[in-house]
């Protein structure tokens, strides 16, 4: 009998528990339940993580000495060394490859180029930077970005301008698959013109997509409910209303973008590897290359022992060694996923092609400006801020002609009362405050507001321009055959990831709600 009680009493107990689980959840600032359409309605999702994109990879930020870690053989003295903090964010694996900009092509062509051409004639990469004068690569100008046998190999002969281009229309599709793949909307293939998902359009209402027809809305939170909504629920509910999916619930990914220099040379660097342990945060050692040591061998005494870890240019007219025993094994580029990755998973951050970063080049740094413990946090040098196009009434203007939002720089007069910054074009910041430094393009230097920070070193260089530490630059509007890119993209939320991993989190940990009756 006691023991039949007992069980009773634990079943009791358990049933007592579960409903406390499932009692609405409520605001820990006014009591009001969420989720619940007798309350408002109010909706706080249960967000379980931003998502990896395709191709990315995360990468946990931290602080690290940013610059020149070896010999300046060069004595340009462009990147001293200065401690910084980069917040994590995602990066591609690879480099983006021949495949995925024709791709990007296709799309345009299929979506735009019949009413519009010249938006693909603007895409296209320069084929022709194969060409030199004493040298036959003729063959490299069809074969080259076109042929099936390079479609693997990292796009060439892109600018800077280009390759912010294909990062906007990669957020777009990606967003867009997300929210086919959750059974959201209905893909169309039939987009044309102004008509086609771009997500700022979408979240503003200005582009209705096919929504399927079983899309149903999840029942609403009654009395007794547990007051949990996920995103998807909260996604389904839009969708069956005829609504955008809101950017709050955390379905839409961040845009697509060029890595900054500090988050590239971060990336590159990958000291996670060099930990003394798990349990401090100690380095044993700095790095010249993305690997440990001093050459571009691998040293560990087994069969790779020897064998390069990046393609570049060993010598004078040697790109890839002596017959049957080629060392690099790679005459120009290599396919994207050759040689080892760094310790973040990241291939080729040295070596195949040099890569565009986001950043304007100054020979300065920004260790020279007087200011320098407030830049010390993302550094990054470029920004032109910008804000929506409204009517007068502050609603957003109508789409423009191929259907993404308008925007407009930010006017000096409407910021000059700010604290944080005092106009809308930054990217000459204390240049020439001092009387000394000042730019002037073709006469006295080639560099102005044009030039864009290059990384890495390609299949071209020389063993120096390996180090993620140097920098050179090129004008944002040329391409070269040793120049391609990958993309970037913002981490939102725990800096450690999805799982907190990394640090004990005091002010991630749930908080009890406060109990306010049946």
């Amino acid at each position: 009998m006691n023991k039949f009680l007992n069980t009773l009493g634990s079943i009791a107990i358990v049933a007592l528990l579960f409903a406390s689980c499932k009692q609405a959840e409520r605001s820990d600032a006014t009591g009001w339940k969420f989720n619940d359409e007798e309350w408002g309605g109010y909706t706080k999702v249960d967000y379980m993580g931003q998502e990896n994109g395709p191709n990315l990879v995360l990468i946990q930020g931290g602080t690290f000495m940013m610059g020149t870690v070896d010999q300046d053989v060069t004595y340009e003295w462009n990147n001293e060394p200065r401690r910084v903090t980069v917040s994590s964010f995602y990066m591609d694996e690879t480099e983006v490859t021949n495949h995925q900009y024709r791709e990007y092509l296709y799309w345009i062509q299929r979506v735009w180029g019949e009413t519009y051409p010249q938006t693909k004639i603007d895409a296209l990469p320069d084929t022709l930077v194969w060409r030199e004068e004493l040298a036959y690569n003729e063959p490299f100008v069809e074969t080259y970005f076109r042929h099936a046998a390079y479609n693997d190999y990292p796009v060439v002969g892109v600018n800077w301008v280009q390759a912010g281009e294909y990062s906007k229309w990669r957020t777009d599709r990606v967003n867009e698959m997300l929210l086919i793949e959750k059974g959201l909307i209905n893909p169309n293939p039939d987009q044309r013109d102004s008509d086609n998902f771009n997500t700022e359009a979408y979240l503003a209402g200005q582009y209705k997509p096919s929504v399927r027809a079983d899309t149903k809305a999840p029942k609403k939170n009654k009395k007794g409910g547990d007051g949990e909504t996920d995103a998807t629920d909260a996604a389904a509910e839009a969708a069956a209303e005829g609504k955008a999916v809101s950017f709050s619930d955390g379905i839409l990914l961040p845009s697509y973008r060029l890595p900054t220099e500090a988050e590239w040379e971060y990336a590159a660097l990958a000291l996670q590897g060099n930990h003394a342990s798990e349990k401090d945060e100690l380095y044993t050692d700095r790095r010249i290359y993305p690997w440990n040591g001093n050459t571009a061998r691998y040293k560990k005494r087994n069969k790779y022992q020897g064998q390069m870890l990046a393609n570049y240019k060993r010598g004078r007219g040697d790109y890839m060694g002596m017959a049957g025993k080629l060392n690099d094994n790679a005459h120009i580029t290599a396919p994207v996923d050759e040689y080892w990755p760094n310790d973040f998973g990241l291939y080729n951050m040295a070596g195949n092609v040099n890569e565009w970063v986001q950043d304007v080049y100054r020979p300065m740094t920004s260790s020279t400006l007087r200011d320098v413990e407030n830049h010390d946090l993302n550094p990054y040098r470029g920004s032109k801020f910008v804000e929506k196009v409204r009517d007068e009434n502050g609603q957003l203007v109508e789409k423009d002609s191929l259907g993404r939002l308008r925007y407009q720089e930010v006017v000096d007069s409407t910021v000059m009362n700010r604290e944080n910054y005092k106009r809308g074009d930054v990217v000459a910041y204390e240049d020439g405050d001092d009387e000394f430094i000042t730019y002037e393009y073709g006469v006295h230097t080639l560099i102005n507001d044009e030039s864009r920070v290059i990384k890495g070193g390609s299949w071209a260089d020389r063993l120096y321009w390996l180090s993620p530490g140097t920098r050179r630059y090129r004008n944002q509007y040329t391409s070269d055959r040793t120049l391609g890119f990958r993309c970037a993209m913002t981490r939102t939320g725990s800096s450690a990831g999805n799982d907190d991993s990394g640090g004990l989190n005091f002010g991630t940990k749930k908080r009890k709600q406060r109990k306010y009756g049946k």
